[in-house]
């Protein structure tokens, strides 16, 4: 068990391993914002319509969700490391295409397949780090840093997609995947030990066309609402049949010899209030991101750098929390109080959002609350994922592991869909109901109003799904630390495989 001490090559490897796989996490998270600033200038070199500019985001969006408990399935089937190094590979090969692209279509084809080796290395990642840190104290800090990278993500792609496209290209959001890729490829070429596969690879077919086509449909039907209404056909038909098709797909969990997503993982109680408290938070996160953006840059007219500049705070506030919660708090206290606590103060960060004017200043309305956000959470997102991960056996890691990314993706696309629905109607609402003041204060001027007004009501409602995520959490999650909940003989036989798995392939496979 050398890969288990804390001492020794075998502990000093594991800590590199860790920075390979931030490496590889930060990239695949800063590319679903890193796109974002970049989308006009890209949309002004190929020539694209402002109603095609959505599909750079959803094609990346929806291949990412769609395939990944597929992806996390072959990890578990076919070995991590080939799995890792597979996608890594596959990410940065699509992301030169795509900054290459003399076209719309070759975009968007692109970035579609950026998500599905995204979909095949995140849950590879994850379920590395899972095999790699076993003993309490060094998954706490490594959780601690991973969980830091998957919330901050998201703010360092807006800053990263500032600098780049302000002062290089927008190519050069797509470039830059293959650096961040060369380095954690060679690093994972080295330090990563592959063991074959003990049993003969078997992949659940009907599982995955089931879940890949319902998680399609509903990424698609929240997508299409954020762009245009609740009310079209391609949104609700879409929304119905990804339901039922997750329903048949649940249903033949229970049945199906070699199921891709076995029951016992999600039937835990807490690995079940872990996958729900990812979606709650991950909802709200991705809308505040959306709104701060437009906010800092349209409201406040800064540049896209210095816009990115700004959210630095959060991404302080998120690291700190983050790595206090699963290193000090979670082997003290579970994660219940932590997920619980953390939801209710990105709530109260949400009403101090929700008191935005037309002309706030930076450090009065929205400093605060951005480390506020960051702190809180960095309480829930965290030890979120290492719950979500945790007691899981060697062979369902990949399965554990994509389940909490889909949490992730599942939470981003309806928080953004919805909430941004709520916001251009109230703007659309309160231009309709002072119309009549426009004269006497200027088009301009009553536009500027109904704008922190749909913010305002965006953030109110924000804070009513962080508000909801704490009461989700506080009926879920179980009371104390974590605990295996297997039967004293299958603890000691978990205990036994894994030493011998460690003895024979040191850190993971």
């Amino acid at each position: 068990m050398s890969d288990v001490s804390t001492s020794g090559v075998g502990g000093r490897r594991r800590w590199l391993i860790l920075g390979v796989i931030g490496i590889a996490q930060l990239m695949v998270v800063l590319d679903v914002t890193v796109m974002n600033i970049a989308l006009p200038s890209a949309q002004r070199a190929l020539h694209f319509t402002t109603a095609d500019r959505q599909w750079v985001v959803t094609a990346y969006t929806l291949a990412f969700g769609s395939l990944l408990l597929p992806g996390g399935r072959l990890a578990d089937l076919l070995g991590r490391k080939v799995t890792f190094l597979t996608g890594l590979a596959g990410f940065a090969g699509v992301s030169a295409i795509g900054g290459a692209s003399v076209s719309f279509a070759m975009l968007v084809t692109a970035r579609a397949c950026q998500g599905a080796f995204a979909a095949l290395l995140v849950p590879s990642a994850l379920s590395l780090l899972t095999t790699t840190f076993t003993e309490p104290k060094d998954r706490g800090k490594a959780f601690g840093v991973y969980g830091a990278i998957a919330a901050a993500g998201g703010a360092v792609g807006l800053l990263l997609g500032g600098a780049l496209t302000e002062y290089l290209s927008w190519r050069w959001t797509l470039y830059i995947n293959l650096i961040f890729a060369g380095l954690a490829f060679l690093g994972g070429a080295v330090l990563l030990r592959r063991q074959p596969s003990r049993v003969k690879p078997k992949l659940d077919i009907p599982g995955v066309l089931l879940v890949s086509s319902g998680v399609f449909c509903l990424v698609y039907g929240f997508s299409n609402a954020a762009t245009h209404n609740w009310h079209t056909p391609s949104t609700w038909g879409f929304l119905l049949a990804g339901a039922a098709l997750l329903v048949v797909f649940a249903f033949w969990q229970g049945r199906a010899v070699h199921p891709l997503l076995p029951p016992r993982v999600v039937l835990d109680r807490n690995r079940g209030g872990a996958y729900a408290s990812m979606f709650i938070a991950s909802a709200g996160l991705f809308a505040t991101f959306l709104f701060l953006t437009y906010y800092l840059q349209q409201t406040l007219r800064y540049s896209p750098v210095v816009a990115g500049v700004a959210s630095l705070p959060f991404v302080g506030g998120i690291a700190v929390a983050a790595n206090l919660s699963t290193i000090v708090l979670m082997p003290r206290f579970g994660p219940k109080p932590l997920v619980t606590t953390g939801m209710l103060v990105a709530a109260g960060a949400m009403t101090w959002f929700a008191q935005l004017g037309a002309h706030t200043a930076y450090a009065d309305g929205l400093l605060g609350p951005l480390i506020l956000t960051g702190a809180g959470l960095g309480l829930v997102i965290a030890p979120s994922i290492n719950t979500g991960t945790f007691g899981v056996a060697p062979q369902d890691a990949g399965a554990a592991s994509a389940t909490v990314t889909v949490g992730q993706q599942l939470g981003a696309s309806v928080g953004t869909s919805l909430l941004n629905t709520i916001f251009a109607s109230a703007v659309t609402s309160y231009i309709a109901a002072h119309a009549a003041s426009a004269v006497l204060i200027g088009h301009p001027r009553l536009l500027g109003l109904a704008l922190a007004h749909g913010y305002d009501t965006a953030f109110w409602w924000t804070a009513a799904i962080f508000g909801s995520g704490a009461i989700v959490g506080g009926i879920l999650l179980r009371r104390g630390p974590l605990v295996s909940q297997d039967t004293p003989g299958r603890q000691a036989a978990a205990v036994t495989e894994a030493a011998a798995e460690s003895g024979s392939q040191s850190l993971s496979d």
